[in-house]
């Protein structure tokens, strides 16, 4: 009943909205008669122009969506040799919810399963069926969790959900289509805005309702306690895996490198975390219930599943992994279907470990190895010039830099942690030792025989004039030569950095620019283009390109390389930059300038307010 209720709402509020477009376009047209009896036509023309381009978007927003073709999301088809187990428990299941079988299943690199349904005519008549299985709910899962979340799933078929739930898609599309395509400043844009806000509200609340039927069929097929702890262990799951991508896969992605086993890596913390896993999922915290949501909270999906009548069922702890032939050769037959490597080596994950985070390593050396550089004048600055400035007595002064808030001596000592950072980066690149993969631990540096390898007692030994020589002979003993360690990345790049905001036609040293600013320094494009369209033109640079790309291409000028920032004026935007190397950037927003959001300046200003601290 709630699949008819959603495609009828839908229908309706879809209706609705090109009601609202012709009321519109008739007010637009009556004013325009008005206006050129009153005015003349070029005025009419001026006035009129915005409404009509608005109005313009709603038929693109139409034809998009109506020539949107429902087709299948990516992902491995999974054939009954490679699968033979799960699809006969996807039959089964689907006997008992009362739907035909999926036409075919396909692996996914969600924390997610999920159908979908090429119907036509509205849903009047059905289509291929495809049910999507996430690769890390296999590993993850036991199979009775397995099947509670395939019986749900299955349940949004016999409910006739995935027929009609086209219709609400096409809905959202063409509404989005046509909200994407007008200013924020045009009038009609508002009103354009309301609308969506309704209908989002009417279509999520019917796909909230749909969640509670569909999982009325998980309990009744699966069991209660299945069907509870398949629903609790998706948000540890989720939190699992992007902590995964966080420190496993994203240090070594970002240098150029990929693992040759990328999902199998993910099984390998599945096992070795596990009671970590448990632990999140027992104690994870909820967020509040919104109107906004297209599911309801998990605590309340709970809730309604202890309303239903209990099922006696056979709990099956066996892991859900065990339904494909091979786990592991779909694993990498999917990998190589969705990753996509680029130009990236391949490595197995200890090699891969290795050399990502020696290179992070490298990279935060190189930060310290440029500051050296710049105080003390050495074109080619490495560990050797670091360690002048502590037999010299000078590596408070230097080291002031990185420790604000400290005296000199405060700072020399602080700085045995960054000494840490140098003398593991010379143990590398001396070939004396490496980093080793841990599943349950960070990775540690160790010894070529794999002994562990803790230089935070020499790097305090290091920062001190009367202890120097000692901790050079204990390097000397582990075979390190410190003269291995110098500066890799001369200068500072965008590479790996973020985005944090953009302002576009600011004049810098008197010559317009596009401002990008990212997390580590600003990227500025010379003579961008008309300052009308500034907003729409970043917009549309960062979704076409990396933000890394727009720097390659254009001055990219490092926070590191600026000494201080004099703000003259806050609104409209003056300032001075000063460098490092003694000259200065005049900084000067416009009238005109447009903002890629409406906090750039503030956030701009933010960032001159911590280089001065």
């Amino acid at each position: 009943m709630s699949a008819t209720y959603r495609a009828l709402a839908s229908v309706v509020m879809l209706i609705g909205f090109y009601v609202v477009a012709l009321l519109q376009l008739a007010a637009v047209a009556a004013l325009g008669v008005w206006l050129f009896s009153h005015t003349s036509g070029v005025i009419t023309g001026k006035l009129l122009l915005p409404l009509v381009v608005a109005l313009g978007a709603v038929g693109v927003g139409l034809w998009k969506a109506i020539r949107t073709k429902n087709e299948p999301a990516p992902g491995l088809i999974l054939d009954e040799r490679g699968a033979p187990w799960l699809w006969a428990t996807v039959r089964e299941l689907a006997a008992a919810v009362g739907t035909r079988a999926p036409d075919e299943i396909r692996l996914v690199p969600e924390v997610n399963a999920a159908v979908g349904e090429q119907s036509r005519l509205l849903g009047l008549v059905g289509g291929r069926r495809t049910l999507y299985v996430g690769l890390p709910l296999l590993q993850a899962m036991r199979i009775d969790q397995l099947r509670s979340v395939l019986a749900h799933e299955l349940g949004h078929y016999s409910g006739r959900h995935t027929r009609l739930g086209g219709v609400a898609y096409r809905g959202r599309l063409a509404i989005g289509e046509t909200i994407e395509r007008i200013s924020p400043r045009n009038p009609i844009g508002w009103v354009f805005k309301q609308y969506a806000k309704l209908y989002l509200l009417v279509d999520n609340a019917a796909s909230r309702r749909q969640e509670l039927e569909a999982d009325r069929a998980s309990v009744q097929i699966a069991g209660h306690q299945a069907a509870s702890s398949a629903l609790r262990t998706l948000p540890a799951l989720d939190a699992a895996w992007r902590f995964y991508e966080t420190r496993y896969v994203d240090p070594g992605w970002s240098v150029g490198l990929a693992p040759d086993d990328f999902f199998g890596g993910f099984g390998h913390l599945l096992q070795a975390r596990r009671n970590e896993i448990d632990e999140l999922r027992e104690n994870a915290p909820e967020g509040p219930a919104s109107r906004w949501d297209t599911h309801p909270p998990i605590g309340a999906r709970v809730a309604a599943m202890d309303q239903i009548p209990p099922v006696h069922v056979t709990p099956d702890d066996r892991p859900a992994w065990t339904l494909l032939a091979d786990v592991v050769g779909a694993g990498r037959a999917l990998q190589s279907l969705i990753v996509a490597h680029g130009s990236r080596r391949l490595l197995p994950w200890p090699e891969f470990i290795a050399e990502s985070i020696a290179a992070g390593v490298q990279q935060r050396a190189d930060r310290i190895y440029r500051a050296a550089g710049r105080f003390t004048g050495t074109p080619e600055p490495g560990l050797p010039t670091v360690l002048e400035l502590v037999r010299a007595g000078r590596l408070g002064e230097f080291a002031e830099q990185f420790f604000t808030n400290t005296t000199r001596r405060e700072a020399a000592a602080a700085f045995a942690g960054p000494m840490e950072t140098l003398l593991d980066n010379a143990a590398v690149r001396s070939g004396r030792a490496y980093w080793q993969l841990s599943w349950s631990d960070p990775a540690r540096l160790v010894g070529r025989s794999g002994e562990p390898w803790d230089l935070a007692e020499i790097a305090k030994l290091a920062v001190a004039p009367e202890t120097l020589d000692e901790a050079l002979a204990r390097l000397a003993e582990l075979g390190v030569d410190v003269r291995q360690s110098t500066v890799v990345q001369a200068r500072a790049s965008a590479r790996n950095a973020d985005l944090i905001a953009a302002l576009a036609n600011i004049k810098i040293d008197g010559r317009e620019h596009d401002v990008y600013v990212l997390d580590n320094g600003l990227v500025l494009v010379p003579d961008p283009g008309k300052a009308h369209e500034g907003e729409k033109r970043l917009k549309e640079v960062l979704s076409a390109t990396p933000v890394a790309e727009v720097a390659s291409r254009n001055p990219f000028l490092p926070y590191e390389e600026i000494r201080s920032v004099e703000v003259t004026k806050r609104v409209p935007l003056k300032a001075v930059i000063t460098l490092h190397d003694g000259r200065s950037v005049q900084v000067q927003e416009l009238m005109a300038s447009e903002f890629l959001e409406k906090h750039s300046r503030d956030t701009l200003l933010r960032v001159f307010e911590q280089i001065n601290e």
